[in-house]
């Protein structure tokens, strides 16, 4: 069960949804009877769903973005927009970051940015955060 939670919470961390992941991947690495490796597999999978959501946002919705409702506030947008037409897809490196990181992944998907290369950066971006999660993680333990 920690690893389907802490899927789920990587999941709707990565998603436009306010959320946390670190501090339950932390947590759990603290436990002995849970895999290190397991449990960065699955918060970087869940993250990397997560993140496939809002490329799929920012594919099929952008006509919706003047709508009260639209999950990314305009200076948002225009914010991720500026840094992805300046460095294009690789950007998405970025995709592990606070606040930037989740509207870059939905503005890639408004860019077209192939799936393929898109799950490929931000495996390696979210894997890259998750990884250093756990040796801060371990560095307190």
């Amino acid at each position: 069960m920690p690893y389907l939670s802490l899927f789920a919470a990587a999941f709707v961390a990565a998603t436009l949804l306010p959320a946390q992941s670190e501090v339950l991947l932390a947590y759990y690495l603290a436990r002995p009877d849970l895999s290190v490796a397991g449990l960065i597999v699955a918060a970087t999978i869940g993250n990397v769903l997560g993140s496939t959501v809002n490329w799929y946002l920012g594919r099929y919705l952008r006509h919706f973005q003047d709508r009260r409702w639209f999950p990314v506030k305009p200076r948002e947008m225009e914010r991720a927009e500026r840094i992805y037409h300046r460095f294009g897809r690789w950007s998405l490196l970025a995709s592990w970051a606070p606040f930037i990181g989740d509207p870059l992944t939905l503005i890639a998907g408004v860019l077209r940015e192939p799936l393929p290369s898109f799950l490929i950066i931000v495996t390696i971006a979210k894997a890259g955060r998750y990884l250093l999660v756990a040796a801060f993680a371990f560095a307190w333990l």
